[in-house]
């Protein structure tokens, strides 16, 4: 087993910008409307090795436990089951909700797709930029819905502040929305299942208003506010700190000065992405907004920065065994290990 190499996916929607492409070096001229790169997900083609041209769900599929590792495949199969991402919000995202596997495996079964429960990490934030997330105080579906067609929705959500560095834990079921001025990194389960409520009357490129999908959105919204706006970040040891942890992913954050050698485990792949300067992860060198998965037969590897170096690490976990107990042997409470990991859906 080596390291995969994908091929990002680059999408273009109408509220994107030239952010994105200028951070990562696209060459001019840049394009005005790139609002995602979608760095690991299993349509991605791999570059180069014994699986070149094949896509990393065909590799998974193949491959089976020794790139996925055992921890996901009672639940998915062998099924890649993340998707990691950039987004550059140059203007504000649609208002929306997405389902959880349960609403995605029965009224969604032919997508393939699985629910959406999903995390941010700002990596930039305009000055006074903010998210929609949740809702600001109680609410039932007949009371949404007529808010909704009374044009008073605005009234209902909860809205936070944001600025780099910041982590963000979305729930499927969650009402949400990326405002204006923001970039970050998503990374999600396996699905493209979006619920829009209210789009602010835009029209897409074929000069219709954006379709809206109000009846399903109120099958699955959560209609308490959230528990917990930001995620505070834990220290898992010298340059390693855990961003947030669910059943379905953990986004660690690690910064190196110099090499420092690392495995990985049967239970899970991990993958990589490069967020300041450059590094050599397994021996492929990777820039600034690129990324690379790690089978999980991999084993052995290192990590040697170029100077210096931050990366997003993600990785399917058993949360007990990855991070509960190991924070609990390091002193933490199980009060704050719980603002952190978060072990049931509802977070």
């Amino acid at each position: 087993m080596r390291p995969l190499r994908l091929q990002p996916k680059l999408d273009y929607r109408l509220w994107g910008g030239q952010r994105l492409a200028r951070w990562i070096g696209l060459p001019e001229p840049l394009p005005d409307n790139l609002a995602e790169i979608w760095l690991v997900y299993a349509e991605n083609s791999i570059l180069d090795g014994p699986f070149a041209g094949k896509t990393l769900g065909q590799a998974a599929e193949e491959l089976g436990a020794s790139l996925l590792g055992t921890q996901s495949i009672p639940l998915y199969g062998h099924d890649f089951p993340q998707l990691t991402k950039f987004i550059d919000a140059n203007a504000r995202l649609s208002i929306q909700v997405h389902p959880d596997d349960a609403y995605a495996h029965t009224v969604e079964a032919h997508t393939g797709f699985h629910g959406k429960t999903e995390a941010w990490y700002i990596l930039h934030a305009e000055p006074g930029a903010t998210l929609i997330y949740g809702l600001k105080r109680p609410s039932s579906r007949q009371e949404f819905a007529r808010a909704v067609e009374e044009g008073r929705l605005e009234a209902l959500l909860n809205c936070v502040p944001v600025q780099a560095g910041d982590v963000i834990f979305v729930p499927a079921g969650t009402l949400h929305a990326i405002n204006e001025g923001i970039v970050l990194f998503e990374i999600q389960q396996k699905s493209d299942l979006t619920y829009r409520v209210y789009d602010y009357n835009r029209r897409g490129p074929d000069g219709k208003l954006r379709e809206l999908h109000l009846q399903k959105a109120l099958d699955v919204i959560r209609y308490q506010p959230p528990e917990q706006e930001k995620i505070p970040p834990i220290n898992l040891g010298p340059g390693r700190d855990l961003l947030v942890a669910c059943p379905y992913f953990a986004l660690e954050r690690h910064h190196y000065t110099a090499p420092v050698r690392l495995a990985t485990r049967p239970a899970s792949f991990e993958t990589w992405t490069v967020i300041e300067g450059e590094a050599a992860v397994a021996g492929e060198t990777l820039p600034l907004g690129q990324a690379i998965v790690l089978p999980a037969s991999l084993g052995e590897y290192s990590i040697e920065p170029h100077s210096q170096v931050t990366l997003l690490r993600t990785i399917y976990p058993d949360l007990k065994a990855d991070f509960i107990t190991p924070l609990r042997q390091l002193g933490y409470s199980d009060e704050r290990i719980l603002q952190t990991v978060k072990p049931l859906e509802h977070g």
